[in-house]
């Protein structure tokens, strides 16, 4: 296989005067007086569920709930984010005892807002999930703090008609590409005259912060309801299970690739066959859903799934044969990045890096 080149990104700040909106993930939206420099750190304000309002990401309506950042330095904030601590799920109950009925699950990485705590167990929204969890399977203040930024995104949403990428951080650079109103991009960092740095298909583009949102991302847990509709749909999707443990139609490892060329389309074969390799080690974990199209749907995981631009691909049917190629050998069982389950753009956190991700 080829080796990629090795790329750095050092982001680095805090989440300032932000607000959470939660539907079946979680998004953290920096007000426009904050830098970017300041929300490379993560989920790290209070989150108050009790103002809501409405904000529309990812093509769909959501719940917002504002923090306040109005109390005095020196007076303790409570932290009203709570992270799942558990390998696979954690059951939420309407009620806060082990007899109550079950409405919804929390999986790995997933967080929420807390509403209430009592005798051990703690009332929580997350996405459309409101109920109660065992405080043994929760992270709370700091340790929830860590969990968001490891496992958190953010993205920004483009809010003119049409915004040039370019470059370099000047208006007289050339240009990537154009990108049109509603399209979301990773965000890799920010520098003082107020561009933000994207990632435009791999490479580092450069875009006006004037022209969009930034918003934090973290998923979120799913309804009982939920549940039962993705499975009835992952059962429409998926195929035999063999391949070592998983077999696909035509149609399956097309998507797969269509994903791979969308994250990992300008990087060497060995990225791609570890994005492909990604998605598997989920398709194979409890923690995620046990069929190809419902991990790469799965809310706030996968950039393109969210902005449409992996259904694009496919129904262009414009995916390279390498990427073709990375697919079936990941449906087949090669996995070079062991069972990990996590990539992005590398921006020095600690992982295996291959090309311009690193995997964790």
């Amino acid at each position: 296989m080829t080796k990629c080149r090795k790329l750095f990104t050092t982001v680095t700040g805090l989440l300032l005067s932000l607000s959470i909106v939660l539907q079946s993930g979680i998004a953290v939206r920096a007000n426009e007086e904050d830098s970017l420099e300041q929300l490379r750190g993560g989920v790290t304000a209070i989150l108050n569920p009790g103002i809501s309002g409405s904000a529309d990401i990812v093509n769909a309506k959501a719940r917002e709930l504002n923090l306040d950042l109005t109390a005095e330095e020196e007076q303790e904030k409570e932290i009203r984010l709570v992270m799942a601590n558990v390998q696979n799920a954690l059951n939420v109950r309407s009620e806060a005892n082990e007899e109550a009925d079950k409405v919804g699950m929390l999986y790995k990485d997933c967080g929420g807002t807390i509403l209430e705590r009592k005798d051990g167990w703690t009332k929580l929204q997350s996405g459309n999930i409101i109920g109660w969890a065992s405080d043994e399977f929760l992270l709370f203040d700091e340790e929830a703090l860590n969990l968001a930024n490891e496992v958190g995104k953010m993205v920004a949403t483009i809010s003119t008609e049409t915004l040039r990428v370019r470059m370099e951080p000047n208006t007289e650079a050339g240009i990537y590409g154009l990108l049109p109103k509603g399209e979301i991009v990773e965000v890799l960092g920010q520098d003082d005259e107020g561009w933000v740095c994207v990632d435009y298909e791999g490479s580092d583009g450069y875009v006006s912060k004037e022209f969009v949102e930034l918003d934090f991302l973290i998923d979120a847990g799913e309804t009982m309801d939920e549940i039962k509709a993705r499975q009835e749909k992952e059962e429409e999707a998926k195929r035999h299970k063999n391949y070592g443990e998983y077999t696909t139609d035509i149609d399956t490892t097309m998507l797969l690739a269509a994903l791979i060329q969308c994250e990992a389309g300008s990087e060497c074969y060995e990225g791609q066959v570890a994005v492909g390799a990604v998605v598997m080690n989920r398709v194979r974990s409890a923690a995620y859903p046990n069929s190809i199209h419902g991990v790469i749907y799965a809310s706030g995981q996968f950039t393109p799934a969210m902005n449409g631009k992996l259904n694009s691909v496919l129904e262009s049917g414009r995916i390279s044969s390498s990427c073709i190629q990375a697919a079936q050998e990941a449906l087949s069982g090669v996995s070079n990045v062991g069972d990990l389950t996590h990539f992005r753009r590398n921006n020095g956190r600690e992982g295996l890096v291959i090309g311009n991700h690193v995997f964790y």
